[in-house]
C-alpha cells in the first residue's frame, strides 16, 4: 500500500509546504485536516450567501435572479449545490467539494448544448414561456478555492496544532 499526499489550491503554496513538513514531523494530522476541512466547509457555503468567488469577485447574477430576486445557485434548499458541500478529512489529506455533477460547469464556467436534440428547452423565470437555444454559455462562478483570509486562518491552525503537539511531546 502506498501513502500519497496530494494538496491542490490555488496560490496555495505555502500551505502545501508546511503541511509537507508537519506530515513528515507528525504521523496522524487527521484532528487537523478535519478542522481545516470544517473550516473550508463553512467558508465555501457563505460564498453562496455573498455571491462571491474566493479571490472576492462578484458572481455575474443569474437571469432568475435579475428578473425575480434571491441568490445566484442557490435556488433549493438543503438539496441544492450549497447544501452539497462536505468535507472528507484522514490522517494524510482532506477534501473539500460536492458529488453534484453540474458543479463544474458553475466553477469554472463553459458552453452548455444539447446531447440528444437539436436545442436546449428551458422554462423562463415566473413563468413566462419557453425558450429554445442551440447553446448557452455559463460564467464561472467559483465557490471552491482559498480566499486570502482562508490561508490565514489555516496557518493558524497549523500553528497552533503545531504548538499543542509539540508541547505535549
Amino acid at each position: 500500500m502506498v501513502a500519497t499526499l496530494r494538496v491542490s489550491t490555488e496560490g496555495g503554496r505555502q500551505i502545501e509546504t508546511r503541511l509537507a513538513k508537519l506530515i513528515d514531523a507528525f504521523d496522524d494530522l487527521e484532528p487537523l485536516l478535519e478542522g481545516m476541512g470544517l473550516y473550508l466547509e463553512s467558508t465555501t457555503i457563505e460564498r453562496f450567501e455573498t455571491s462571491t468567488a474566493p479571490d472576492g469577485t462578484a458572481w455575474k447574477p443569474s437571469l432568475r435572479v435579475r428578473l425575480e430576486g434571491g441568490k445566484t445557485l442557490v435556488k433549493s434548499g438543503s438539496s441544492g449545490l450549497r447544501g452539497s458541500i462536505t468535507s472528507r478529512a484522514s490522517s494524510r489529506s482532506v477534501e473539500v467539494g460536492t458529488n453534484k455533477i453540474y458543479a463544474g460547469i458553475h466553477q469554472f464556467g463553459g458552453i452548455i448544448r444539447p446531447k440528444n436534440a437539436k436545442f436546449l428547452a428551458f422554462g423562463l423565470p415566473g413563468g413566462l414561456g419557453l425558450r429554445r437555444v442551440k447553446e448557452v454559455e455559463m460564467p464561472a462562478r467559483p465557490f471552491l478555492g482559498l480566499s486570502t483570509e482562508d490561508e490565514s486562518e489555516l496557518f493558524a491552525q497549523v500553528a497552533d496544532y503545531s504548538r499543542a503537539a509539540m508541547g505535549s511531546a
